[in-house]
């Protein structure tokens, strides 16, 4: 069967309907362990412990096929679920570096990402880091030293959405030895290939748009068979951060719809996004696919689409004029997840302040009046509406 293209494969890919009498939808297999006829048999199977199911805590079978599935959207040889993004994410930079490194990553990064690198790995691993915007790809290069061993990127960045020259970077971390891990939760294997790119490890949040559905919390990684096989015997199982099977055929449901659903977010981002961009209430509006965007020609070069999430800034520095338009939505569900079916608003300042040093938050080049908004699959006419509501109640 023909599965070259993306549609198809997250139907088809790995399906093996006839050994499961023919049903649409495969099995989840919610088992614990899975046992064998002979000494022999576990043996055997104990000779490859990721390809043979011997201890979900492992391999089980309904997870493996959604890993084959998101390996193939991703352009990876392998790809591992984990419990949460950052279960995915800590797993990763574990993989790459050792007692004592350094590692450059950029300013904006997730929050918890920041909190790992610059205080926990500090303290526990005595690594150093050093932040750069990330938008020269001189900056990278001019911030290596002798015990470098990772550049961490994500773009778009948190809170800001900039975004990094993944080419860029990648050729001079491989010029220099460095591994690179790139978080592409925002645009999705749908609308950027990093992989392609020449980044090492894919990382993502799966409870955003790989999920879509806010129903369930799930991490990823996408990379090369030797590095996800290392990764898998290591950090996957010693810190034992596995993939539910549950919650990967969860995974595997979302899949179906993974391509028309990114499509209608980003159609339905642009109409708010534009539309945003306009009204006298806001000072500015960041989302990548906007031809105002200031890195608008290298988000159009790295990427095929654009998502959903964006931000914007307030025209008012009025705390309670801003609380105001946050309490005033109806359809814009307060929380502070995204990637879900629903549309969303959050404040980053909300948790930025509790999350980081007033410094460190100074430096993010974020305000109270900045809005995150996760434009859902609502019919935007009446999302904009929400919107006008809103800032009318500002005052």
């Amino acid at each position: 069967m023909t599965q070259d293209h993306l549609d198809t494969q997250l139907t088809h890919l790995g399906e093996n309907r006839a050994a499961h009498k023919g049903a649409v939808v495969p099995p989840i297999f919610q088992n614990s362990l899975f046992t064998f006829e002979s000494w022999d048999a576990i043996d055997s199977a104990f000779d490859d412990r990721i390809k043979n199911p011997i201890y979900s805590r492992g391999t089980n079978p309904t997870v493996r096929l959604v890993e084959d599935k998101l390996a193939a959207m991703a352009g990876g040889e392998m790809a591992r679920l984990f419990a949460s993004g950052m279960a995915a994410i800590s797993s990763a930079i574990l993989h790459c570096i050792g007692p004592g490194d350094h590692v450059v990553t950029i300013r904006n990064v997730y929050g918890p990402t920041q909190n790992l690198l610059s205080r926990y790995l500090v303290e526990k691993m005595g690594i150093s880091v050093t932040f750069v915007s990330g938008e020269d790809p001189a900056e990278w290069e001019a911030a290596i030293t002798d015990r470098t061993r990772l550049f961490y990127l994500e773009s778009p960045s948190s809170a800001v959405f900039s975004l990094q020259d993944i080419p860029a970077v990648a050729a001079i971390a491989k010029a220099h030895g460095i591994r690179t891990i790139l978080d592409n939760t925002w645009a999705t294997p749908v609308f950027q290939k990093p992989l392609a790119m020449g980044i090492d490890l894919e990382v993502h949040s799966a409870s955003k748009y790989l999920g879509g559905h806010s129903d369930f919390v799930a991490g990823a990684i996408v990379g090369s068979e030797a590095d996800l096989r290392s990764i898998a015997l290591r950090e996957y199982e010693l810190l034992g951060g596995k993939m539910a099977p549950f919650e990967a055929w969860l995974m595997l449901r979302s899949f179906r719809t993974m391509t028309m659903r990114m499509r209608q977010h980003r159609e339905n981002a642009r109409v708010v996004a534009e539309w945003l961009e306009t009204h006298p209430r806001v000072r500015r509006v960041r989302w990548p696919g906007l031809a105002s965007f200031p890195q608008a020609e290298l988000a159009r070069r790295q990427m095929t689409g654009f998502s959903g999430l964006m931000g914007f800034t307030l025209d008012t520095d009025d705390l309670a004029a801003i609380k105001r338009f946050f309490d005033a939505l109806r359809l814009f569900l307060r929380g502070v997840s995204w990637g879900g079916h629903e549309s969303l608003i959050y404040a980053p300042a909300i948790s930025y302040l509790k999350e980081l040093t007033p410094e460190r938050f100074a430096a993010l080049g974020i305000s109270a009046g900045d809005m995150r908004i996760s434009v859902g699959l609502e019919d935007p006419r009446d999302l904009l509406a929400d919107l006008e509501q809103a800032f009318a109640a500002m005052g």
